[in-house]
């Protein structure tokens, strides 16, 4: 018998992340490479860990081979625990015949078994592709002091970003009163971040009714807490005001990645007070050549730098020949770039390869229309041919040959 957790995590790592292309053709949206050593799971795990949740369930579907490998046992994270500890729940476990998960709420109806184990009192259902640091401890606190059922975490956006996201209205004490989902026209700013804190006992009751009304679309945004407002339950709104970011588009991913690089923006990767966790490959330490150009980059381990590197990120084992460019880039772990060649406003996936002399992607200044500019993408694994062209907005995921001229 599992020993009572006052709070366990919920993290839905399942979702294909079409909108990334060929980035998520054999792995996870969660598993993707972030920031020059981490994957985008490390930051709810770490979250979790550093607000004092020691209890992870970690819902995968979509491809999750290489996630469930880079979890492994949860090491990494302080999560190897003999009471608790990181669990992956994958939908083909189930005794009763396999069924995928419908969508978020189905997705924790189906591990009812599993939170039932814990006897919580509070469950946080968090997501896994958003990049953010949070403290966790103090939005159950914040949940308590309210006495609400549902605790939904809330940033301030833009206004002119509001119609991408589930709006709330919220009053002075900080009351939900009222919903919007991607409206056109919105009342509000403040956008749901899909950080839910649930009292246990009312979302059991409520994940139960919501699987038993054959007019749901078991979601937690449009069927689940929109039931749990018509009866009026407490649901209050956590605000946070640091870095958070959805990383659902290769345009956000690549801004996620480079805003690093950034002075002003909030993300410091480096505060010994909220580390960051990753499980990273053993490498050496980079080498930047004396004949090479490097500014204001992230050179990750088992680098060889021998070209010019300017606003990128590097993640481990990653060369850059003698003339080569790079520029407004991402480099995932093991990619070659060649002599000569040039890689500019681009996301090259692991272990790929540059010719010598091959162009991938174009400055947005140096085109004559801007709305064909686009970030480059080259998958993982892909050979480009030398001398050949990979154009803005292009995705390749086959090799593309030697161009003769």
């Amino acid at each position: 018998m599992a020993r009572k957790k006052e709070c366990i995590a919920m993290l839905l790592a399942g979702g294909q992340g079409s909108r990334l292309g060929i980035l998520t053709k054999n792995i996870a949206k969660p598993a993707v490479p972030y920031g020059g050593k981490y994957r985008i799971i490390d930051f709810p795990l770490s979250n979790c860990v550093n607000s004092g949740i020691d209890t992870v369930g970690v819902l995968t579907q979509y491809q999750p081979l290489e996630l469930n490998d880079y979890i492994g046992n949860g090491e990494p994270w302080d999560l190897d625990r003999v009471n608790g500890g990181v669990h992956i729940l994958s939908p083909y476990q189930r005794i009763r015949g396999t069924q995928w998960y419908k969508n978020t709420a189905n997705a924790i109806y189906q591990n009812i078994p599993f939170i039932d184990r814990y006897d919580p009192e509070y469950v946080i259902i968090l997501s896994g592709d958003h990049i953010y640091k949070m403290d966790y401890a103090k939005m159950l606190a914040y949940h308590k002091e309210k006495q609400a059922a549902c605790t939904i975490a809330m940033l301030e956006v833009p206004w002119e970003e509001a119609p991408r996201f589930g709006l709330m209205m919220v009053n002075e004490d900080g009351a939900i009163t009222d919903f919007e989902e991607k409206p056109k026209h919105p009342r509000s700013n403040k956008a749901s971040m899909g950080v839910y804190m649930f009292t246990w006992k009312k979302l059991r009751q409520y994940l139960l009714d919501d699987e038993a009304n054959e007019k749901s679309g078991n979601d937690f945004g449009h069927d689940l807490i929109p039931a749990m407002h018509e009866a009026h339950e407490r649901l209050y709104a956590y605000p946070f005001d640091g870095y958070w970011k959805d990383v659902g588009t290769i345009d956000s991913l690549w801004e996620a990645n480079l805003d690093l690089l950034n002075p002003n923006v909030d993300l410091d990767l480096s505060d010994p007070d909220w580390k960051i966790y990753s499980r990273n490959p053993v490498a050496p330490p980079h080498y930047i050549s004396p004949d090479a150009t490097v500014q204001n980059s992230l050179i990750s381990e088992g680098g060889q730098i021998e070209g010019c590197v300017d606003f990128s990120v590097l993640f481990a084992n990653v060369s850059i020949a003698k003339g080569a460019v790079v520029r407004d880039s991402i480099l995932m772990p093991g990619t070659v770039v060649k002599e000569g060649a040039v890689v500019q406003y681009a996301i090259v996936a692991e272990n790929a390869v540059i010719e010598e002399n091959a162009v991938v992607g174009e400055r947005p200044e140096d085109m004559d229309n801007l709305s064909d500019w686009g970030v480059a993408v080259v998958g993982a694994n892909v050979h480009i041919g030398a001398r050949a062209r990979v154009a803005p907005k292009a995705m390749v995921d086959e090799d593309l040959p030697e161009a003769k001229n």
